[in-house]
């Protein structure tokens, strides 16, 4: 399932020193910044980052919509809402696997080539770190194989190593 044209690469690090095309906000359905990834992401950005993020008008949960960079090194934010986590009965795993998909569908269409991801959902919205590894692992997985040829780099960046070995062997049990 993993892509012979497209390097995959899971570090621990911060996600607004990435120069990527594009990094992947865990964003909260405003918009608007908030803690974790997103406020660091619209720190480091700028007021710039913000003022576009107001003309969006939010995302629902699943969703991606995409801004510049302003003053990260990425030259673009996909920012992605996703779900709270309340026990996996919710659909949880389906919205999670959407924000994967509506991210990477935005990079296809404005021709991004790399694209780094946060641990989306596994901070305050609680989404258990191996559960929430494995459904990014596969639906990105699932994604370059339906689309080999539209990426070069794919990046998570976790926030710490734990985090870091939680993803390695997610996407190392796609070729077991």
């Amino acid at each position: 399932m993993i892509s012979d044209t497209c390097r995959w690469d899971i570090q621990t690090g911060d996600i607004t020193r990435c120069a990527t095309d594009a990094i992947v906000n865990a964003a909260n359905s405003s918009l608007l910044g908030g803690g974790g990834v997103d406020g660091a992401i619209h720190r480091a950005a700028g007021p710039e980052l913000l003022a576009e993020c107001r003309m969006l008008g939010g995302c629902p949960v699943g969703e991606a919509r995409i801004t510049r960079g302003y003053n990260l090194p990425a030259a673009h934010v996909i920012h992605t809402v996703g779900p709270v986590w309340r026990g996996g009965g919710a659909s949880e795993g389906e919205l999670l696997a959407n924000c994967y998909k509506s991210s990477l569908g935005l990079a296809r269409e404005n021709s991004l080539r790399s694209i780094a991801f946060p641990a989306i959902s596994t901070g305050i919205y609680g989404y258990p770190k191996d559960e929430a590894s494995k459904v990014a692992a596969r639906t990105v997985g699932e994604e370059l194989a339906a689309f080999p040829l539209a990426f070069d780099l794919i990046l998570f960046i976790c926030f710490d190593d734990e985090s870091r070995r939680i993803y390695a062997e997610a996407v190392a049990g796609l070729t077991a």
